[in-house]
């Protein structure tokens, strides 16, 4: 039995992984789980997975936590260092599940040689990309991704050799405002664009799926972990979430990724590999299913996914400032302070007030950037919360 720490264990993410270890209870022992400010849900958490150690990011939260863990043995801690405490703890594989940017520090803080990292946080390679996997692989960690998309084409690339690969397409489903006008998409509210059709996920991922965001947000994630160029990589739109990512070959030949869309089957292909284990996932029926239909994404209506390309070529600081003034937009839309449209536009402002830089080289610089454009983002809501009114 191996040891397991789950980084972001109360999320999504987290639920699934609970869910695969359910159906597999002589797979892993967990070690430490990590949660935001939810003190109950975590405790909940470590108890229901017999964790060894808990940690809570809000320091506020501390002494809930100890309250609802007293007399279960299991220790607890609050605040950043304690998340960092569960990071390093001494484990096979830690499961990095963390949002946003919060998630990087404690990624990287739980490298180490031989460990293999389940990479669900976006961010980590969108903002610190190239420092991220030269990092990796200086301290020998091996680095699996969870995200769907990414698991597809990881397992697809098995194909063939990688001088061989021709083009990397992810599939986006195309969210809830797919069939919707863009008239109709600019009056959409925040109650409106949380409702996927296909999956069921935190509140800030929803919204980069509605925008298409998610998808440009992935085709960087793609160039760092499977060492293409933009011009491999491709985008396309498939409602019915079942083909996961494709590998175009130099032959012709073409493999691809499938499933229903549930995140415990790329969690488990994670948590097993080289081996396969059993879930109770509801298992892909292609004749019962009937049809699969493609189409190329609307980037008039989504101009998300166009940013997102555009930072792609330029490389340098650009992605990290993308993420950053994303998450502060998604953010104001869902409080109601900016219009749909106002997440690509302020996005899109912040880029143009912050001109280039080079690839962040640190933990350090990349959250200095991330800062930056955090608060070029934040000056600019004003702006576009005068236009949405």
């Amino acid at each position: 039995m191996k040891r397991l720490s789950v980084l972001g264990a109360t999320g999504s993410i987290g639920h699934s992984v609970r869910k695969v270890l359910a159906d597999a209870p002589d797979l892993y022992r967990v070690e430490a789980v990590v949660g935001g400010r939810d003190a109950a849900a975590l405790a909940e958490t470590a108890r229901a997975l017999g964790a060894s150690f808990a940690a809570v990011a809000d320091p506020a939260a501390g002494a809930a936590l100890r309250e609802a863990l007293s007399g279960t043995g299991i220790e607890s801690g609050a605040g950043p260092e304690a998340v960092l405490e569960a990071a390093r703890r001494d484990t096979d594989v830690v499961v990095s599940a963390i949002v946003g940017c919060a998630g990087l520090a404690p990624t990287v803080a739980a490298f180490a040689p031989g460990r293999r990292i389940a990479l669900a946080n976006k961010e980590c390679l969108v903002a610190a990309g190239a420092f991220f996997m030269a990092e990796a692989a200086r301290l020998e960690t091996e680095l699996l991704p969870v995200d769907s998309e990414h698991n597809a084409i990881f397992q697809a690339l098995a194909a063939g050799p990688q001088r061989a690969v021709e083009k990397i397409t992810l599939t986006a489903s195309g969210g809830p405002f797919r069939l919707k006008s863009r008239e109709e998409i600019a009056r959409a509210l925040p109650q409106d664009a949380l409702k996927h059709p296909n999956w069921n996920m935190g509140a800030k991922v929803t919204i980069d799926s509605a925008t298409l965001m998610n998808k440009g947000l992935e085709l960087i994630e793609a160039q760092h972990l499977f060492s293409v160029t933009a011009d491999q990589l491709d985008a396309v739109v498939h409602a019915e979430s079942v083909v996961h990512g494709l590998v175009s070959f130099i032959d012709g030949s073409v493999t691809a990724g499938l499933a229903l869309p549930d995140m415990c089957v790329p969690i488990a292909h994670c948590l097993a590999y080289p081996e396969r284990v059993a879930t109770s996932c509801r298992k892909l029926d292609l004749v019962a299913l009937g049809r699969l239909s493609f189409e190329a994404p609307d980037v008039a209506r989504f101009p998300a996914l166009t940013l997102a390309r555009e930072v792609l070529k330029q490389g340098g600081v650009a992605a990290t400032i993308l993420n950053a003034a994303n998450e502060i937009a998604v953010a104001a839309y869902l409080d109601g302070r900016i219009g749909f449209y106002g997440i690509t536009d302020i996005v899109a402002a912040t880029l143009d007030r912050i001109n280039g830089g080079p690839a962040p080289s640190s933990v350090a610089d990349a959250l200095e950037a991330d800062q930056l454009g955090r608060r070029t983002a934040s000056g600019l809501l004003p702006k576009f919360a005068a236009k949405a009114s």
